[in-house]
């Protein structure tokens, strides 16, 4: 009788979810994302979170928190959602509280701004910030919570804070016998595997495992290869549930429908930034304050006669006070540069050659957090070529690559 009323609920549930598509919105200006193309293979491709015949069953009667931000939506077309916390609770799942990574539930918060608690004005859910001096849910903020969703669109690059995020909440969550399920969606830079190779001694919220700064695996396949690993905490092991997708393969160009966070606007910023990423650890500006976020680079300081491309970051959407607001800056113009499918150096080599007072290009400590190693900034000021840089990131690659393929889940 217990298993009858079980499934009864459960068929009622989908029916007022609406599999989860009834509530629609169309996506805010601000965080919308239109790719160039939207293959038909993409087209087919389930997320883990549209999934909801594998989940809620595992959901009914639980509190519930959910870490998420504006990217965790069911998607009913490519430009038509609901979010994840009103689909659950339409669908009568105790929702009691949000966990806000890096830029805030709704996406809305510059890089490195500390994201405030608060109430979700939409739901009066509270909201409970990951990002500033609470990186980690503490014990009393897991007290009524039965299980964690965690659900949040990654780009697959080291210092990308969400997956910094989502160790810490495996770590609470096994500390506290709390399970964990992790909702997979694509990976736009998932076709390979790049970059130096973080060394231990510097570790940070920008970059907590020694792996590749491209890792190339999905959001789900990265929290299995924590947990397995024992990367958390003393060991612990995390009650991890993953859902996985539907008709997806690593190889194909994705597109993603809405911008993952304020200054990754669109398919070419995402891809390239990997690269121009790490010009966060130096004093260039990359695209903050205009439209083209990581598709340009620039400095006042650059050489004008090498660097004739010009613009001004102003404050924008993302950008409150960007790097040099204000200031015309010398630089190059990537944005009908052809996508990389591997790290490129080529610009932040250019770059330090073409600053006339090469002791003030590097900020140190940030570069190397981002870089994962000192070696990188060392190489550069010696006048390695970029072939000569890329040889030293070899052997760990190949090293992590043994490891990674224990959990992939997808060709």
């Amino acid at each position: 009788m217990k298993f009858k009323n079980t499934f009864l609920l459960l068929f009622l549930l989908m029916i007022s979810c609406g599999n989860s598509h009834v509530l629609q919105q169309s996506p805010e200006k601000t965080n919308e994302i239109i790719g160039d193309t939207i293959s038909e293979k993409q087209k087919k491709i389930v997320i883990g979170a549209n999934r909801t015949e594998v989940y809620l069953p595992k959901l009914l009667g639980k509190n519930v928190a959910v870490v998420a931000n504006q990217t965790s939506v069911i998607y009913k077309s490519d430009t038509v959602y609901t979010h994840l916390v009103d689909s659950l609770l339409r669908c009568g799942v105790r929702v009691t509280k949000v966990f806000a990574p890096e830029h805030g539930f709704r996406g809305s918060a510059d890089a490195g701004e500390h994201v405030k608690d608060g109430k979700d004005a939409k739901t009066g859910l509270p909201l409970i910030s990951l990002y500033g001096s609470n990186k980690k849910p503490a014990k009393a903020q897991l007290e009524d919570v039965d299980m964690v969703i965690f659900d949040i669109q990654d780009v697959g690059v080291r210092f990308y804070t969400y997956i910094s995020t989502m160790h810490y909440v495996m770590e609470a969550c096994a500390e506290n016998d709390i399970p964990v399920i992790v909702f997979d969606r694509p990976n736009p830079n998932g076709g390979y595997v790049d970059g130096p190779t973080l060394e231990k001694e510097h570790r940070s919220f920008l970059g907590m495992h020694t792996i590749p700064l491209v890792h190339g695996m999905t959001i789900a396949e990265y929290a299995a290869m924590v947990n397995g690993e024992g990367w958390l905490k003393n060991g612990v092991k995390c009650d991890l549930e993953t859902v996985l997708m539907e008709n997806y393969s690593r190889d194909m160009d994705y597109s993603l429908p809405i911008r993952p966070s304020p200054n990754l606007p669109n398919d070419q910023s995402i891809q390239l930034y990997p690269s121009l990423g790490f010009f966060e650890g130096t004093d260039v500006n990359a695209g903050r304050g205009t439209g083209f976020q990581f598709q340009r680079y620039g400095a006042p300081f650059l050489d004008s006669e090498v660097f004739t491309f010009t613009y001004t970051p102003e404050p924008n959407f993302g950008a409150k006070d960007p790097k040099h607001n204000g200031e015309l800056c010398y630089g190059e113009d990537l944005s009908d540069e052809p996508s990389p499918k591997s790290v490129n150096l080529e610009w932040l080599i250019k770059a330090y050659n073409g600053t006339k007072d090469k002791l003030k290009f590097f900020k140190s400590r940030s570069f190397t957090l981002h870089a994962g190693t000192e070696k990188l900034r060392k190489q550069i000021e010696a006048g390695w070529t970029e072939n000569q840089i890329r040889e030293t990131w070899q052997e760990g690659i190949e090293q992590f690559k043994i490891i990674r393929k224990k959990y992939l889940k997808y060709n």
